[in-house]
């Protein structure tokens, strides 16, 4: 036995009823919590094959990562830290099993920074990476968000 489902017909009309006589109505759509907070000067505005482009001017490239922390823009190559074990390739930032997998020596800019940021960690892809740390340095400044970024036209190394 199937049962099928038919679809509503559209709405032949956009009227909603009459407006509201209330006094305290709201209007959605005009709506802009974040209008006057100034963005920070770090924004991503943009997420190239080879690097990345800042809201103050800074371009990141030449296939090189980058670190934003603090407010402060840093190149950043995490395929390039060393500790590497012998038996696996420098450059690679994927283990055996296919975990993202990057040396504690990458991560050395942390250890000069304060205020820490948070520990939360979040991995995505770029792009989405990119609009969230804007997003979350809007919220709650550049001092308690930083992102770990890759360009998206990296690729790992063959063996």
């Amino acid at each position: 036995m199937s049962l099928s489902r038919k679809a509503l017909p559209p709405s032949k009309s956009a009227d909603r009823g009459p407006p509201s006589q209330e006094g305290t109505q709201t209007d959605f759509g005009t709506m802009d919590v974040l209008g006057n907070i100034p963005k920070p000067t770090t924004t991503i505005d943009a997420c190239l094959s080879d690097g990345f482009h800042f809201d103050n001017g800074v371009k990141v490239d030449g296939g090189s990562g980058c670190f934003v922390i603090a407010g402060e823009v840093f190149s950043w190559r995490p395929w390039e830290a060393g500790g590497r074990p012998e038996n696996t390739a420098k450059g690679r930032m994927v283990n055996k099993k296919g975990q993202w997998d990057v040396e504690k020596e990458a991560w050395g800019l942390l250890d000069l920074v304060w205020p820490k940021p948070g520990t939360r960690v979040d991995i995505q892809d770029t792009r989405n990476a990119a609009a969230q740390f804007n997003l979350l340095a809007t919220e709650r400044g550049t001092n308690n968000v930083a992102a770990a970024l890759i360009p998206i036209g990296w690729k790992e190394p063959s063996l």
